[in-house]
């Protein structure tokens, strides 16, 4: 994955890593937790009516020299250039949510790296119960703690991972994948289905999830929920205080039209 416009150093100021990296999960785990906790996941150009642009120069100065953050695609797509700046072999592979009721089409996405022969999902834009470090597909149906979660990685076939995350004492699935490389070309379709079709979340409704090291805060609509070491707050909040949330509790200092 490769930007023009895209300088690591600048990457790496954006989400407070100042450390030499390296090309082990030492830096791997690292980078995925500092850009986890800094920049957002968040679909309010979805909700504006904007195009998502794909284009990975517009990502760069979106994310990093705009200070917004993005969903899968834009989040997923620049950590996957930092990767390649850094030296890291991965792929990008196509992704199933798994929490709904009924069957869903692959509109998401994951980076799977390769690590001396270890492979790693990583994931950076799944959203309120996405992973925090890097998951070594090795760990098959072992109870994975990071920070205050919980999640288990499994095998549905021969082929397909899933993973699980521990919500409120329940055990609900997230998403699943296969080892299958994907394009960047390819999220086009999924991409115009997340922020055109009616069924997909990001045009129903305001979704904007920020993690840090303790949990997460995710505003949903006119919600906002709030996991401190495995508890939830949650409050209903007034629309015109939104801009105000998005700045202090997300850093996100955009206008809403």
């Amino acid at each position: 994955m490769h930007a023009d416009n895209f300088v690591l150093n600048d990457y790496l100021k954006r989400i407070g890593f100042n450390k030499e990296p390296q090309v082990n999960i030492t830096t791997l785990t690292e980078l995925m937790r500092c850009h986890l906790f800094t920049i957002p996941f968040e679909n309010i150009d979805v909700q504006q009516k904007h195009f998502v642009s794909l284009v990975p120069e517009e990502i760069v100065n979106k994310i990093i020299y705009t200070n917004r953050g993005g969903y899968c695609y834009e989040v997923n797509g620049i950590f996957a250039m930092a990767l390649e700046a850094i030296g890291f072999k991965y792929q990008f592979c196509g992704s199933r949510p798994m929490f709904y009721p009924s069957l869903r089409p692959k509109t998401h996405v994951v980076l799977v790296v390769d690590l001396n022969g270890e492979k790693f999902v990583c994931d950076l834009a799944f959203g309120s119960f996405g992973i925090r470090a890097p998951l070594s597909l090795n760990c098959l149906n072992e109870k994975i703690q990071q920070d205050y979660d919980q999640f288990e990685l499994s095998k549905m076939d021969q082929n397909t991972y899933l993973v699980k995350a521990k919500v409120e004492d329940e055990w609900k699935n997230q998403f699943c994948f296969d080892l299958y490389p994907m394009q960047w070309i390819d999220m086009t379709l999924p991409n115009y289905f997340n922020y055109t079709h009616p069924d997909a979340i990001f045009v129903q409704k305001l979704l904007v999830v920020k993690h840090n090291p303790e949990g997460r805060s995710i505003l949903l609509g006119n919600q906002i929920k709030r996991y401190s070491k495995g508890r939830l707050e949650t409050a209903e909040i007034n629309p015109e205080d939104i801009p105000t949330i998005l700045k202090n509790e997300f850093c996100i200092d955009y206008p809403l039209e």
